[in-house]
């Protein structure tokens, strides 16, 4: 194999297409392997995804329900405790402002630009200083308690 391009397939590796509707000698002859009778035996049939043969679809038999709001805002979440996790590991300084790009450089925020909102769950023990899209009230409550201060992105 001293080129690429001279590369064969191993024997047998390969085999020819089974080619269908070439007479009786070829084992697909007759119905040329369609079935004998309805819509997909036909020449040129076509059926749309979903079609049920005139019966009344999946689709539009199911109950509709519910309500999707297209003003919510999903916002990211980060616990106070990982944000304490952080300033011990001394991967965030808390004598500067934690903002979502300090966050998402670090990891823990997974999108760039999607609102993020800090929750009470974990215990801070240092004072910081965080700018955030939300803050849930406890979380708010244990910051302030420690002596660290809260502001909301507008």
């Amino acid at each position: 194999m001293k080129y690429l391009g001279n590369i064969k397939k191993a024997e047998g590796s390969t085999h020819s297409k089974k080619r269908i509707g070439r007479g009786a000698g070829s084992g697909h002859g007759g119905t040329s392997t369609r079935g004998y009778n309805g819509q997909k035996s036909r020449s040129g049939s076509k059926v749309r995804v979903g079609f049920e043969g005139g019966q009344m679809p999946m689709n539009r038999r199911l109950p509709k329900f519910g309500f999707t709001n297209r003003f919510r805002i999903d916002y990211q979440e980060v616990n106070i405790g990982k944000l304490n996790e952080l300033i011990k590991g001394g991967k965030i300084n808390s004598s500067k402002p934690i903002d979502s790009m300090v966050l998402f450089e670090l990891g823990v925020l997974r999108k760039k630009n999607v609102p993020y909102k800090v929750l009470g769950n974990g215990d801070i023990n240092t004072a910081v200083n965080i700018v955030a899209d939300g803050f849930s009230q406890v979380a708010k409550e244990k910051i302030e308690a420690v002596g660290g201060s809260i502001k909301i992105n507008d």
